[in-house]
């Protein structure tokens, strides 16, 4: 075989190969439209398969990421230094030792993510939909029920506005909205009246932090500008988090114990 036809032998190779690698980088990068279309189709028991797969496969993944945020670091040893003459190139040395550690930054990052925190009430009594809200009949017959009245206490921001009556889902009564709280210090022992900044978690749900419903053991965040809070670095704090330790819609007011 002349050498011309050994070459376009090898270009036709070397294109087939970039085609298939180039097919492979699309067939990934559509790969994550084509799950989430298929976890928004897919229901019944099915659907508990593919969540459950889908929740194994994030964990390793939290599990992975974890292992790279860990990073080397030298600390000293406790160990007895040891009798006889020691090289001159080895007097200046300190006796160290490597240790796979996270910086606190990261750690206190991932108890905020996680909602982990030393809380005065570790467990709460949970809260069903019926209680929680109020079917809002509707329409000329009130034949339609998609609408629902929140009956505990909520938060809204500064900033908030109704949307227009046949588009609100969910309504938040303002007799039943807050924006200040009885804070306790537990190491002070004082009570504050401190504004709220916003509802952190509420442990009855995700929805009910995104609507800003304030329950028993609810962690919000206030503003402690006022008590002339400082880090170790000398700067202001401005904002920490609390845990609502009464019932609010029952008692009129918001009782919360700061968390230091």
């Amino acid at each position: 075989m002349p050498q011309n036809e050994y070459i376009e032998e090898a270009i036709k190779k070397h294109g087939r190969q970039f085609n298939y690698e180039e097919r492979m980088r699309k067939r990934e990068a559509r790969e994550v439209h084509k799950k989430s279309a298929y976890a928004q189709k897919v229901h019944g028991f099915k659907a508990k398969l593919y969540n459950k797969k889908r929740h194994a496969e994030k964990i390793q993944m939290k599990k992975t990421l974890k292992m790279h945020d860990e990073r080397s670091n030298k600390h000293k040893t406790d160990d007895k230094v040891q009798e006889g003459a020691v090289p001159t190139y080895l007097l200046d040395r300190e006796n160290q030792t490597r240790a796979k550690v996270l910086s606190n930054m990261i750690k206190q990052k991932r108890k905020e993510k996680a909602g982990k925190w030393n809380v005065p009430l570790p467990k709460v009594r949970g809260i069903s939909e019926d209680e929680m809200f109020k079917v809002i009949k509707t329409g000329k017959s009130k034949s339609k029920a998609w609408k629902r009245m929140v009956t505990k206490a909520t938060f809204v921001g500064e900033s908030f506005t109704r949307k227009p009556p046949k588009m609100e889902r969910f309504i938040r009564p303002m007799a039943l909205r807050y924006k200040k709280a009885h804070v306790t210090h537990p190491e002070l022992r004082a009570t504050f009246y401190l504004p709220i900044i916003g509802v952190k978690k509420n442990p009855q749900s995700a929805m009910y932090t995104q609507l800003g419903v304030i329950t028993k053991g609810t962690i919000i965040e206030v503003n402690v500008s006022e008590l002339g809070l400082v880090t170790s670095n000398g700067k202001v704090v401005w904002g920490k988090y609390a845990q609502v330790t009464n019932n609010p819609e029952l008692d009129g007011c918001i009782n919360a114990v700061l968390l230091v």
